[in-house]
């Protein structure tokens, strides 16, 4: 038996060689990439790298087909991320026409929100755009989207993650659906309050209404009150609403304090939210493709062949680019049992190589990709 020290000089040595052979493949890559380019010859040729990872397979012994077959699509995937570097520094980079703007243009002086006054979409609303921004509200977060696309607003404001709760699902899909892109982010503060009639106290509580995130939030405090019933509203404004419609002492609403204040509610217990740290994400839509200078963020949304390696392959373009995505989120395809799209967040701005690269690399090798925003 050999000794190990001498085995690993041996491996080494090998290795040594590896890379060797590694690099000189590059430069054969490069000389391909010239040559596309020369020809406007697409970077991905499925059928020949098929029939190459075929080729290898056969030529290694039994017990190392699999292992080579993967060491080769390794292989060729960084050809292909090499080749899509040189399409760009050749004057071929990917344009996703998001116009750059020093801030936010605007043309009715309109914003939309889900909800009613005191809603939390609201106050992301007034923390974003300012205290003297008014605003306007409607039933639904589609409404919203809809009067973007028909000019009736400028911006919307929706909720698209809970710290505590998780992702708003639906506006995720709605950003797909829609021709809206982000412009912005405003993440605030949630501190849930028990609001109730001016002569009400807890103990006379048995209904209790608010937004589902909203009732899942504050589900500690809710548990020590089994015997309440718990209805689901549209948002929290509209639970204190209700309340002030029916005018039981018997009722009462998770909402903000604010919505106590609008509606002359009674605080019967403050910080109910099971979490001291949770806030919720909103996301800014306008109906424009633009950038405001110096965004840091990109969103993205892209689909996937449905076979084994599919989500890793994409995701190796982050890697390779050295790109930091801060968040993935799967949804399910409605026209699809059982298959997902991706949602993803980068670190980056449309304008750095490193972002064109990979987004280029997606937009080749997946089914369909889609910038939501960069921001």
């Amino acid at each position: 038996m050999k000794d190990l020290q001498i085995i690993r000089e041996e491996i080494d040595e090998i290795d040594g060689q590896i890379v060797s052979l590694y690099e000189e493949r590059m430069q054969r890559t490069t000389e391909v990439a010239e040559y596309k380019i020369s020809v406007g010859k697409p970077v991905l040729d499925k059928q020949r790298e098929s029939e190459k990872l075929e080729r290898v397979r056969a030529q290694a012994k039994e017990e190392n087909r699999y292992g080579v077959g993967e060491l080769f699509e390794h292989i060729m995937a960084m050809s292909r991320k090499r080749q899509y570097q040189l399409l760009r520094k050749n004057g071929q980079a990917q344009d996703f026409g998001f116009a750059q703007v020093d801030e936010l243009p605007f043309y009715t002086k309109k914003i939309v929100y889900q909800g009613t006054q005191g809603a939390y979409s609201q106050l992301a609303m007034k923390a974003y755009f300012g205290e003297d921004m008014e605003g306007y509200h409607v039933d639904t977060w589609r409404d919203a989207m809809e009067a973007i696309c028909k000019g009736e607003a400028d911006y919307a404001v929706l909720p698209i993650e809970n710290s505590s709760a998780g992702i708003v699902g639906e506006n995720f899909d709605l950003m797909l659906e829609y021709d809206n892109y982000i412009v912005a982010e405003q993440t605030i503060k949630i501190e849930h309050a028990l609001l109730g009639l001016p002569d009400a106290e807890i103990s006379d509580i048995r209904t209790v209404y608010s937004h589902p995130q909203a009732l899942m939030q504050s589900v500690d405090f809710l548990d020590e009150h089994s015997e309440w019933e718990r209805v689901s509203v549209k948002n929290t404004a509209v639970a204190a609403k209700q309340v002030v419609k029916e005018q039981r002492k018997d009722q009462a609403a998770i909402a903000s304090e604010v919505s106590a204040e609008l509606y002359g509610l009674k605080i019967l217990k403050n910080n109910i939210n099971y979490s001291d740290e949770n806030s919720t994400r909103f996301i800014i839509v306008g109906g424009k493709k633009i950038r405001i200078k110096g965004a840091q963020k990109v969103s993205i949304c892209f689909e996937t062949a449905h076979e084994s390696g599919s989500l890793y392959r994409m995701l190796s373009h982050f890697m390779f680019n050295n790109l930091n995505m801060v968040k993935i989120e799967s949804r399910p395809m409605k026209d699809k049992s059982f298959e997902y799209r991706f949602f993803v967040d980068l670190q980056g701005n449309l304008g750095d190589g490193a972002v064109q690269n990979a987004l280029r690399g997606l937009v080749e090798e997946s089914l369909s990709m889609k910038v939501l925003g960069n921001y």
